[in-house]
């Protein structure tokens, strides 16, 4: 059975919940949920999937706890690895929206890790999102804003897909 560990940079505990739903659709035991300004990057060697999760704030960037975290990730070898990404935004900040995600993506592709739980944006209503990669969104976008009832459906379907991709 493959070990899964969840990483996750929050500000204000709404990536932190995310990150705790999912580990329960999952079956991922609290031990194995990590708040990235508590951990060291080099944590990610004992798990053979990674899930990262973050919010995106300012300008559409990374949260700052998840920013230094994956500047040290970024510099491991993952090729053993699996990875599926998650973040959390506001579709009203139309241009950025999750954009966290995609620069997780991009952070993490020199680490040669396999990337798998691309997912859709039905129900959202933004112009751009980083997160879009050559037309596909490369992890779940959450909006607990504005769409605070359709996250726990969302992160179910994803959390389903994302087992049959491991």
């Amino acid at each position: 059975m493959k070990k899964i560990g969840i990483f996750f940079g929050s500000t204000t505990g709404t990536t932190e919940s995310v990150a705790n739903t999912i580990a329960k659709y999952m079956g991922v035991p609290a031990a194995d949920v990590h708040d990235v300004s508590k951990t060291a990057p080099d944590a990610v060697g004992d798990y053979d999937v990674l899930l990262f999760g973050c919010s995106t704030w300012g300008d559409g960037d990374m949260q700052d706890d998840m920013q230094d975290f994956m500047d040290g990730v970024s510099s491991l070898e993952l090729g053993d690895k699996t990875v599926a990404l998650f973040g959390c935004g506001d579709e009203t900040m139309s241009d950025t929206f999750c954009n966290g995600v995609g620069e997780m993506y991009r952070k993490l592709l020199p680490t040669h890790a396999r990337f798998i739980g691309e997912f859709n944006t039905d129900g959202y209503d933004y112009s751009t999102t980083a997160a879009d990669v050559d037309g596909r969104i490369v992890g779940l976008l959450i909006d607990n804003v504005n769409h605070e009832d359709t996250a726990d459906e969302r992160i179910k379907q994803w959390t389903e897909k994302i087992r049959t991709e491991m």
